[in-house]
Order: structure tokens, then sequence, then C-alpha cells
């Protein structure tokens, strides 16, 4: 699929010595793609960072589904099934993420999202689909319910927001390496790239 990647210039709250930070919404298919090879692509493994893409005026549909489709395809994951409605609200499922993110379950919680997504074509708005991706981490869903509600979630969210914005992030995925920010679908490869050239691989 077409590259769309950003390099923002601006200050983040990494050091030089810090990893990666992986910036995702879990309705966004371009994420999807990205969090299904990000462990494996990117040395030393990134930071998970779920944000809110609404909070951040950042739209979730991508610019055509059978691009979506086709890279799905290429990388061996199951075919491509789309959630309804489209696109979803993904407030529920990010304050999840946030939570699961505090109990250091963020890549496991978030990558069941995803699959629950665009491999079962759930709808992320619904707090069933969330309990579903939650169980299969081994959370446990009361525990989940109260979390997303704590104020303590919603603090942390802002502050994702706050840390996005301060990055320079203005499309998702996004992956920050350093004070560079790379935005789009096509992020993955050249936030590689410079990671390496930090020789921090």
């Amino acid at each position: 699929m077409p590259a769309l990647t950003v390099v923002a210039g601006g200050p983040t709250t990494q050091r030089d010595d810090e990893q990666p930070v992986f910036f995702y919404d879990l309705g966004s298919p371009g994420c999807y793609l990205v969090a299904e090879r990000i462990m494996a692509v990117l040395h030393p493994a990134p930071e998970w960072e779920p944000v809110h893409a609404a909070a951040l005026g950042i739209a979730l549909d991508p610019a055509g589904r059978s691009e979506i489709e086709a890279a799905a395809a290429g990388g061996e994951l199951q075919p491509v099934r789309w959630p309804e409605p489209w696109p979803p609200d993904t407030e529920l499922a990010m304050r999840a993420a946030t939570w699961a993110k505090r109990g250091g379950r963020a890549v496991a919680f978030s990558l069941a999202a995803f699959r629950q997504a665009f491999a079962g074509g759930r709808d992320l708005g619904d707090e069933g689909t969330v309990l579903i991706a939650g169980a299969a981490c081994e959370m446990h869903p009361t525990a989940m319910l109260k979390g997303i509600t704590l104020k303590a979630t919603a603090r942390a969210m802002q502050a994702a927001h706050a840390r996005a914005r301060l990055a320079g992030v203005t499309a998702l995925p996004a992956i920050a390496v350093g004070e560079r920010v790379f935005c789009g679908p096509g992020c993955l490869e050249p936030a590689a790239t410079a990671l390496a050239a930090t020789g921090r691989t």
C-alpha cells in the first residue's frame, strides 16, 4: 500500500536512549497492520501508547479497503472482516487499552482487540467485544469494567494524548523515534531505518 509518512522534528517526551513509541487506535486498520508486524521489525521493541483518534482529531477511515485487504493478505493475516458500524466508536476500547497498559498488558490486549475487530468483524464500540479481548489475555471482566471508569484511567488517556500532540502525531499509526515521528500507514519501515541509524538496535 502507498506510504504516507510524515516526519516531524518537534520535541517529544523521549530521550535518545529510550525505546521507540507506537501510537495507535484499535479502530484503525492501518494500526492493526502495523501492530501485527512491529514487534518483529523494531529493535528494541517499542512502547505501545494507546490514543483515541477522535480526541486527536484524526480520522480512522482508510483511504481504500482494497489496499488494507491486500496488505493483510500480503502479511499472511486472516482475511479482513470489516466491523459494522464503520467507522467504530472506539472510546470504550481505548479506555480499556489504557487500563490494560497500566497493568502491563497493553500489547496482549491490543492485539486481541485488533483481531476481534479486523479478523472477527466485531464492533469495538460493543462492551462484549472489549470483554472478549480482555478474556483472551486473562483480564477479569469485572475488574476491566471498573478499571475503564477510574479517574486514573482518564488521566492516563489525557497524558497519552498530550504526549502524542507534543511528539507531532498527525495521523495513525505513528512511531516516535527520539525526536522524530513517522505517521501513517507507511511508518514502520522508515521508523526502523531511523532506529537503526541511532545504533540502538
